[in-house]
């Protein structure tokens, strides 16, 4: 709540909210059972509402976790559903640990998807062992029309071990344009701003399509 009160005075015009599909990655995450993560989201959604400001529903582990391994579809489910039937306008389907693979992905989809309408969904697949692309191609298949994702592969997870960040915006974006989908962003400055973020930070970037391609400085 504290979280909110911050982002309705610097009047922001959107937060989420985190809970996950697994008990243990829950518990370790923000201290608490998923039903209780649940319960403290009622009073964040109803005053949110009456601010005007939208909610996005971010559902964590879902293709596995790194405290209980395998995680059952209709957990993800089960979570999802209750967050849609909060009010979240959006639910963020999150492979956190980025062990899922695209048949884990699809059956995942199935299960949440008839529960939660496909439009209202999205995937935020990590990349760490190489299987987003593939995850998201899967998905994309099915109806998922919304992607999560972090240019230069940034980011990770401090209470995922190993965890890798979310899959390079770049490498999303190269596969949209082979597949002929349209986004209106244009993919070389995408590249060029992965490789200045990544000299900032004094770091590779996690995006093939960018070392592949190769950047310029404007």
């Amino acid at each position: 709540m504290k979280g909110l009160e911050s982002a309705i005075a610097a009047k922001a015009d959107e937060v989420a909210v985190f809970s996950a599909a697994s008990e243990a990655f829950t518990q370790k995450n923000i201290n608490c059972s998923i039903a209780e993560s649940l319960e403290r989201f009622a009073p964040i959604m109803e005053s949110a509402a009456q601010a005007g400001i939208k909610v996005r529903g971010y559902v964590s582990t879902v293709m596995g976790c790194p405290y209980q391994g395998d995680v059952d579809p209709q957990h993800v489910a089960k979570v999802a559903k209750a967050m849609y039937e909060m009010g979240c306008y959006e639910i963020s389907l999150g492979d956190t640990i980025g062990v899922g693979t695209p048949l884990k992905a699809k059956r995942m989809l199935e299960a949440v998807s008839k529960e939660v309408p496909m439009n209202k969904l999205a995937a935020h697949f990590h990349d760490t062992y190489g299987q987003a692309i593939g995850n998201l191609y899967a998905v994309l298949e099915e109806g998922i029309a919304v992607i999560d994702a972090s240019v230069a592969g940034l980011g990770g997870c401090p209470y995922a071990k190993g965890a890798s960040g979310n899959v390079a915006t770049e490498d999303v974006l190269y596969l949209l344009n082979g597949l002929g989908i349209k986004t209106g962003v244009d993919l070389q400055k995408l590249i060029n701003t992965g490789h200045w973020i990544t000299q900032q930070l004094n770091r590779t970037s996690g995006s093939k399509v960018a070392l592949a391609m190769g950047g310029c400085d404007e």
